[in-house]
């Protein structure tokens, strides 16, 4: 038997789940591939940026490689490594690499206060990007399977996810990685 819920019941079951999916923050890097050599689908969502553009999986086929972090307004690893995911947006073509940011716990039909919050942060940390707010769609594409954040994708431009790291890192350990990757 199936239960219809409500937008608002739905979104507040969604985000429940998140919640406690994502009761703390990562802080040791974590890397694997043994999904994603499992499982080559292609990610496909469609969701809101913070700015309420719609925004969907093509935004993928931009980049030869796009960084995805998974973060949190909660999360002080996730917001001590934005001022260098900042830097590094700007430091690469746009049709080589791009970073999009995930707030995991912001919401489609988050009240303005929380969205205002969350964009502060992101000016303050110069992480000059797109970032998405949460939704069914976006949660079902990537954070099934998130546990802690920060969890950064890396997906290749036909939407297959290449590495997946659990923590956060410093500017230049995530350049090594994005060359690595870039270089395949």
């Amino acid at each position: 038997m199936r239960i219809k819920l409500k937008k608002g019941k739905k979104l507040f079951s969604l985000f429940a789940i998140m919640c406690i999916l994502l009761t703390g923050c990562g802080g040791e890097r974590q890397s694997g591939t043994e999904k994603e050599e499992n499982n080559p689908a292609q990610v496909t969502f469609e969701g809101l940026s913070i700015e309420g553009e719609t925004v969907s999986s093509a935004i993928l086929s931009d980049s030869k490689l796009t960084m995805v972090n998974v973060w949190a307004t909660y999360c002080n690893p996730c917001l001590r490594e934005m001022p260098g995911l900042g830097e590094l947006a700007n430091e690469y073509s746009s049709e080589e690499f791009q970073i999009i940011g995930i707030i995991s716990d912001v919401q489609e039909g988050a009240d303005e206060k929380i969205l205002d919050y969350a964009t502060g942060l992101i000016q303050q940390t110069g992480a000059d990007y797109t970032h998405l707010i949460l939704n069914e769609s976006v949660y079902n594409a990537l954070l099934t399977d998130v546990s802690a954040v920060p969890t950064t994708f890396f997906i290749d431009q036909d939407g297959v996810i290449l590495d997946t790291v659990v923590g956060s890192m410093e500017k230049k350990a995530w350049e090594e990685l994005i060359n690595a990757l870039l270089e395949e």
